[in-house]
């Protein structure tokens, strides 16, 4: 067979690809450890840390065993970690009084973290779905048919001023309340907390991918006959001008990050968020992105790594400037 001219193409872009090292000079996105927030569940109880059945490889710890992750956390180049409490049953009532305990769980994890590990960052999640035996992100009103936003916001208000009092360096409001960033930033400000930052919610979505994550935090609630309806309060995942709408709010409310939540399924939100604002952009990885890719793998029917690493750097390039991810441990000891 004879062998045909090479066609005349004053543009072949193979040429980009053609050897690792120009492949790896030409990378446009890189995430790297620096870029990655670590979520870890605590527990009040002691003993060995126990394992979340439906997300392999995460656990709820103790005290002790917490301060060992984060040390561990730190050495191999995570900067920070987001706290979530596992509230015990009994603690819980329907206004999450426990949230506003100034020696609860969390504050006193808060201060613990900060002695053994001064140089870690600490964002606390500020919601009471932890705290509530209905599982609500709220104060119900009083014929317990829907969230109170008003008196829910006067409860996250103080509940970020105790913990950033604690020492957390970050609040960040998940509950997707109409004006809390505000109401929390004049809070924190009136108790002389300047320096303490806001990472919103901004855009939170009312998803079905958070499951995982409610059975790790314990939220979702026992007499519930299915997935709790948090429709009145998250956002409608058809619905991207919306969610621009409530970015723009937090901002002006003074958030210093905002927040896309889930990230993977709302990457075209993140983009248009990118666009519009020039606040640090955050995106959350969550329990079920990070369940689907485990199971997955666990099947043979992806690779977990390379799976992983296309995950987080697709949230990257569509604008994310930091991502909480359970993946953060292991990327960051794979890459160092």
């Amino acid at each position: 067979m004879q062998t045909p001219q090479p066609l005349f193409l004053p543009r072949r872009m193979r040429r980009l690809r053609r050897t690792p090292g120009t492949r790896a000079l030409l990378q446009e996105t890189r995430v790297t450890a620096n870029d990655l927030v670590a979520p870890l569940f605590v527990r009040a109880e002691s003993g060995p840390p126990d394992p979340v059945p439906s997300m392999p490889g995460v656990h709820r710890f103790g005290l002790d065993d917490l301060l060992k992750e984060c040390v561990e956390l730190l050495t191999i180049g995570i900067r920070a970690v987001a706290l979530f409490p596992r509230i015990a049953p009994q603690l819980k009532d329907p206004h999450g009084a426990e949230a506003l305990n100034s020696q609860g769980l969390i504050p006193q994890t808060i201060r613990a973290i900060k002695q053994e590990c001064p140089a870690l960052q600490i964002i606390t999640d500020i919601a009471l779905d932890p705290y509530t035996s209905h599982g609500h992100d709220g104060v119900l009103d009083f014929e317990g048919n829907e969230v109170d936003n008003d008196l829910t916001v006067n409860s996250l208000a103080q509940m970020a001023v105790i913990t950033a009092k604690a020492g957390a360096d970050w609040v960040a409001p998940s509950d997707m309340m109409d004006g809390r960033v505000g109401a929390i930033r004049k809070a924190l400000d009136g108790a002389g907390l300047i320096g303490t930052g806001i990472l919103a919610y901004s855009v939170k979505f009312a998803s079905a991918y958070y499951g995982p994550f409610r059975e790790a935090v314990g939220s979702q609630s026992p007499a519930a006959s299915g997935y709790l309806d948090k429709q009145t309060y998250q956002l409608n995942p058809a619905n991207s001008r919306e969610s621009l709408q409530e970015a723009k709010l937090d901002e002006d409310e003074g958030a210093d990050i905002l927040m896309v939540k889930p990230a993977g399924p709302y990457l075209d939100v993140l983009a248009r968020l990118r666009m519009q604002t020039g606040l640090p952009l955050a995106a959350y990885q969550v329990s079920g992105e990070y369940a689907q890719i485990q199971a997955a793998a666990a099947n043979g029917w992806l690779d977990l790594k390379s799976t992983r690493d296309e995950a987080l750097l697709a949230i990257k390039r569509a604008g994310a400037d930091l991502i909480l991810t359970y993946f953060a441990k292991d990327f960051a000891r794979d890459s160092s």
